[in-house]
């Protein structure tokens, strides 16, 4: 079991596939779950933004997008459960996941997008450093379009920077603390001059103070929702005490979260200075945080 310079194990391999089975596969024993949980906070700001700028059909930009599962549960209202049933188990016919071949597997999830009048009239857009999980997600029809960059270490190229342009929101669940305001700063900069609001679900471990501070420069005011929600189990008891070691090297206190076995992420929300009321309050009963957080309630 490797990790990284963080203390987590790697999972890379997962995320390389050409198609989502072994991610699936080995996440749910984990019981990663963040994407449900993110998924009504994400729909009621989503909502919101439709609502303030009158936009009927809102484009998602989803960084560190992978297979495209923030597109599936909010454009066709899939839940991790389906997901993990989909991928890991058997077949309408008792075919198990794992003996049926990639276009197969296409097939049935094309016809998951076609079947399905789309819970949420969207544009997904995903951003990621993995060819096969953005080719994957984008011919099961989850993603709209894709951009394959590490915005990390290259310049955005003027096509990227096109398919980019035009994002409404930016979400993610997860990928910051790999991703850095960096990535964040070339797309917004991609934008002309728009300011796309923004959901960021980040782990525990991970200061947002240099994301934020970036996103304040570029003309954001963030807010962090109330509370906690779990990400996933530790992989294994190494992994956990590598991690508590880097969140006790910055001040970060794991007793009731961390510390009983449990990686847990933070919501921060970014919106222009200056946008009237507050998004993503009050969604539709967010799954089983692990202290649920006052929707009605953020904190700087």
């Amino acid at each position: 079991m490797r990790f990284d310079a963080t203390g987590k194990v790697s999972l890379d391999h997962i995320y390389t596939q050409p198609d989502p089975r072994s991610y699936f596969r080995l996440l749910q024993p984990l019981g990663y779950c963040i994407p449900q949980q993110a998924k009504p906070y994400f729909a009621k700001l989503i909502q919101e933004y439709r609502e303030y700028r009158r936009v009927a059909a809102p484009t998602v930009l989803d960084i560190g997008c992978s297979y495209g599962i923030n597109a599936a549960l909010l454009k066709y209202d899939a839940t991790m459960d389906e997901l993990y049933g989909r991928y890991c188990g058997p077949d309408a016919d008792g075919t198990p996941a794992a003996d049926l071949t990639r276009e197969q597997l296409l097939a049935r999830d094309r016809e998951l997008s076609r079947s399905r009048r789309p819970a949420h009239e969207l544009r997904f857009v995903g951003l990621d450093t993995s060819a096969p999980a953005l080719a994957y997600a984008t011919e099961a029809g989850f993603l709209d379009d894709a951009v394959h960059a590490d915005l990390e270490r290259d310049e955005p190229t003027a096509r990227q920077r096109a398919r980019l342009a035009g994002a409404d929101l930016v979400i993610s669940t997860g990928c910051l603390g790999y991703v850095t305001e960096r990535t964040l700063t070339h797309v917004v900069r991609a934008q002309e001059g728009r300011l796309p609001w923004m959901a960021h679900f980040v782990l525990r471990m991970f200061p947002f103070d240099p994301v934020e501070d970036a996103l304040s420069r570029l003309g954001y005011r963030t807010t962090r929702v109330e509370g906690v929600f779990r990400q996933r189990r530790f992989a294994s008891p190494e992994e956990q005490a590598q991690v508590l070691e880097t969140m006790a090297a910055a001040g970060v206190d794991p007793q009731g979260l961390e510390a009983d076995g449990w990686l847990h992420a933070q919501l921060y929300l970014s919106r222009p200075a200056g946008t009237a009321g507050a998004p993503a309050e009050d969604p539709a009963a967010p799954a089983e945080p692990t202290r649920s957080p006052d929707p009605n309630r953020e904190q700087k």
